[in-house]
């Protein structure tokens, strides 16, 4: 099982640029969280409620994106250009309206949409300002996003990559200097940091729809290709896998959603806590994204090219090959949890619910690693979307909301004793999306249905 040189060499060709990428973007965000945490906790909470927000857009992006990658990826297996730019046109019309609504939302109603969240005047007020200028962003990142989900879904992973990590490490240095004030520039506190976030943001999109079209790579479509998945035969079967995946998304974010109410209503320094913790689980992260993405990828090009026993050996293997590292990452997490924790400057209370928090993640990291690997690594590449949304949105709905409120208004938990309670859906995740994944009922070739209308 672990002898096939293709596997690995074609695997970690496509997910080491993915990592690369993931893990700088997450180093210089805790690096941004920290230099806001220079502020004081009510700063890092206006700015993490601000930013659930762009959370719950990019989440949106994120499910629009990968019920189109399932057909790039297959698509791209078999060398179909043409289907590639018609899915193409699909996903970056619908990217583009929810850049909109997001922009709308935080531009015309960002206390209305943090009001959700807490009752918290200062953070209202520190958020909303925030959101004000950093919702001119949120366009450019919609078309960024889907451009580079196509890229990568045909193995052009680098220049996203090298695109991504210039644009974040531009936004760290411009915080560094606009946050606290240095090489010059006046120190605008959060302001400064929603700045060089619609500075980065927009150089970035620049760049990589540039260079796409420039290079005339698989993107670069004119806007007649873009047009030509909008018939009565294509549409169809795109929408009917792709809007599971992004129904799931929503569900989910608006699960997560919840949560964050929960844990404001416990109090300032409990999302204060969460937001930290949350930083450092996403570095935790970083390589099993990258797993996960390269595998979707890998899955894909195999069943498009019609060797699905295959695709099925290569999901096998890198559930495992996820697993065994989520364990290892976890001990590293219980093991540097205080250590990273000495960086921010929070009172006691926060530090305290995040040490806790934190070994919660650690102990829980490799069920949440495998249940990625398992929804959005192997049942959407294989387009079993439907199964998948039922799967992950439910297990949020019907499991992890109803813990949050159980232990916060009923049993009055602290919040660590609440994000323990929620962990529950990600073990009824496991149980069920193995039971999935062995029956091998996600194994399907969609071009061949889009051919066959």
């Amino acid at each position: 099982m672990f002898r096939d040189p293709t596997y690995y060499k074609t695997l970690f060709r496509i997910a080491l640029p993915i990592i690369a990428q993931n893990f700088v973007g997450s180093l210089l965000n805790m690096i941004d969280v920290a230099m806001i945490g220079q502020l004081g906790e009510t700063a890092v909470a206006s700015v993490g409620l601000a930013n659930q927000i762009f959370f719950l857009m990019m989440l949106m992006m994120f499910g629009i994106n990968s019920g189109a990658g399932v057909f790039v990826a297959q698509f791209w297996g078999k060398q179909d250009v043409a289907g590639i730019r018609k899915v193409q046109g699909i996903s970056l019309g619908m990217g583009v309206l929810a850049g909109l609504l997001f922009s709308t939302v935080a531009l015309v109603f960002p206390e209305a949409a943090l009001s959700i969240y807490t009752q918290d005047p200062a953070v209202i007020a520190g958020g909303s300002a925030f959101l004000r200028t950093v919702g001119w962003s949120y366009l450019a990142t919609a078309i960024t996003l889907s451009f580079s989900s196509v890229l990568r879904s045909v193995g052009l992973v680098r220049i996203p990559m090298v695109i991504s990590i210039t644009a974040i490490s531009l936004k760290t240095a411009m915080n560094y200097g606009l946050i606290l004030g240095h090489f010059g520039l006046p120190a605008l506190g959060i302001q400064g940091a929603a700045l060089a976030t619609v500075t980065a943001r927009l150089l970035e999109v620049c760049a990589i729809v540039g260079i796409t079209y420039l290079r005339n790579l698989p993107p670069a479509a004119r806007p007649r290709e873009l047009l030509g998945g909008y018939n009565r035969a294509f549409l169809p079967m795109v929408l009917k896998t792709s809007f599971p995946v992004v129904i799931n998304e929503v569900l989910w974010s608006l699960g997560t959603t919840i949560y964050n109410i929960v844990y404001a209503r416990i109090g300032t320094e409990s999302i204060a806590a969460v937001n930290i913790a949350a930083t450092i689980e996403g570095m935790a992260f970083v390589i099993f994204i990258g797993i996960s993405e390269a595998t979707g990828i890998l899955i894909g090009n195999r069943i498009g090219a019609g060797e699905e026993g295959k695709a099925f050996t290569y999901a096998r293997q890198t559930l495992i090959l996820s697993t065994l590292g989520a364990m290892v990452m976890g001990v590293v997490i219980l093991s540097l949890s205080a250590f990273v924790l000495g960086f921010y400057q929070i009172s006691d209370a926060a530090r305290t619910n995040a040490q806790y928090i934190l070994r919660v993640m650690g102990l829980a990291l490799w069920v949440k690693v495998t249940n990625m690997t398992l929804i959005v690594g192997i049942l959407r590449a294989g387009g079993d979307t439907r199964f998948g949304m039922f799967l992950d949105a439910g297990s949020v709905w019907l499991v992890g909301v109803p813990m949050s409120l159980l232990g916060a208004f009923v049993f009055h938990l602290p919040v660590y004793g609440v994000y323990l309670m929620i962990a529950a859906e990600e073990f009824v995740k496991l149980v069920v999306g193995f039971w999935r994944f062995s029956s091998r009922r996600w194994v399907r070739n969609l071009t061949r249905s889009i051919a066959q209308t």
